[in-house]
């Protein structure tokens, strides 16, 4: 696994959130994991996923 990918658990503690809600976020298409392991465990980028959480909220940068 690249270095700066970080598992869902890692995301939810960088994010302040519960690991539930960025799975739910993920089926709801609010965000999308960058990779899925073989093991089907997603794995993300912090910096996109914050991206995609600022579109969503019409921010821009």
């Amino acid at each position: 696994m690249p270095r700066d990918l970080i598992a869902s658990s890692e995301l939810a503690k960088a994010l302040g959130v519960s690991r539930s809600t960025v799975s739910r976020w993920v089926r709801e298409g609010r965000i999308t994991p960058t990779e899925i392991t073989a093991g089907g465990q997603s794995r993300f980028r912090l910096d996109d996923v914050r991206g995609e959480l600022r579109r969503q909220r019409g921010q821009t940068g």
